[in-house]
């Protein structure tokens, strides 16, 4: 995803220059979108900046974090689910990275989009790749787990930390593979001509890609899952919904919810009305792009909503990165008993 959003921190153009892959406005299409001379403005001002500020403030932490504890968790254990959500936090954070400070921050508040195009564009293959990789290793966790559950024997027999970092090493080449088409991207700001049929395909790709295809898995799986922990209660047996089940429906379930937004306005923008001249299209973009960001950070309170295991680890590796720290602060020389002992006492009389 390249967020457009971060094209309005820049001054308006009093032109607009042809698309660089040569579209043009043609016949067929004039009159597709209304005549309205002058840009839409940014009604959002500086509350994106702000937003994303203390998003990566905060979630590139948190991930930091939740991507040691699930090291360790990985480690021990040696469950491919761990390694699953290990993938999956790290795609966040270069998400956050690449996005929402070199994207928004960087290029859009910080240098006004004074930025080689050619560098803008080559900074989208990283954008749609990490976003790929991030909801791809999402459906590799949830086929997972589907195959844990309802079918546990073959799941136990294949699999293995070996095979499991072979899928994930798979889903990241062919993420970074699907991200080199959006090379020649337009953002929304700009698309001043009526669609032309290279910008429907790449938006319509974007949209099946990151959303409507995966959330079709997503939901064919999760219902697979409830009916059979469904029939396990109807037929006397108490279902266990296990803690990878409820982080796998937690985080499919705010996927979903937070991405919606970003998709009904981009389609919206290719039929209906274009962001650069309608100022209410402008202000849903920029707040469906705040929205589907705030998926990079929420998986955090999530893990340690549901897993009193991921907590537990959170306060080890806080408590192993506090320990050096207060190791380093003691003065060094003997060691002197801070407790004062009552004067005139003889010796030994303090026992």
């Amino acid at each position: 995803m390249t967020l457009e959003g971060r094209e309005a921190a820049g001054p308006p153009r009093a032109t607009l220059l042809p698309t660089a892959n040569g579209s043009g406005p043609s016949q067929e299409l004039e009159g597709h979108w209304p005549e309205i001379p002058e840009r839409s403005p940014c009604v959002a001002g500086v509350i994106p900046v702000i937003y994303y500020s203390i998003l990566l403030g905060l979630g590139l932490p948190v991930n930091l974090l939740t991507t040691v504890a699930l090291t360790r968790l990985a480690t021990r254990t040696r469950k491919p689910s761990y390694y699953y959500l290990l993938a999956l936090t790290a795609s966040d954070i270069v998400t956050q990275v690449v996005i929402v400070f070199v994207g928004f921050l960087l290029q859009g508040a910080v240098l006004a989009r004074q930025v080689p195009q050619a560098v803008v564009r080559s900074a989208n293959i990283l954008e749609f790749a990490a976003n790929h990789a991030s909801v791809w290793i999402a459906v590799l966790l949830t086929v997972d787990r589907y195959s844990a559950l309802c079918h546990p024997l073959r799941h136990r027999a294949a699999s293995s930390p070996g095979r499991t970092r072979r899928a994930i090493a798979t889903v990241l080449g062919a993420a970074l593979l699907t991200g080199i088409p959006f090379y020649w991207w337009l953002d929304v700001w700009r698309d001043a001509d009526p669609p032309s049929m290279l910008d429907e395909v790449l938006k319509w790709a974007h949209c099946l890609t990151v959303y409507f295809i995966p959330c079709g898995v997503f939901l064919v799986t999760n219902s697979a899952i409830v009916c059979r922990l469904r029939r396990k209660s109807q037929s006397g047996l108490r279902p266990r919904l296990g803690k990878s089940i409820a982080i796998l429906l937690g985080v499919t379930t705010l996927f979903a919810l937070l991405w919606a937004p970003r998709i009904f306005v981009m389609l919206y923008h290719l039929y209906v009305a274009p962001v650069h001249r309608d100022w209410r299209v402008h202000l849903a973009l920029d707040v469906a792009n705040m929205a589907a960001m705030l998926n990079t950070a929420v998986n955090f309170g999530l893990y340690c909503f549901v897993s009193k295991t991921f907590r537990a680890t959170i306060r080890e590796v806080v408590h192993d990165a506090h320990l050096p720290c207060t190791l380093g602060s003691r003065p060094e020389g003997p060691v002197v008993d801070p407790a004062l002992k009552p004067p005139g006492l003889p010796k030994g009389a303090e026992r």
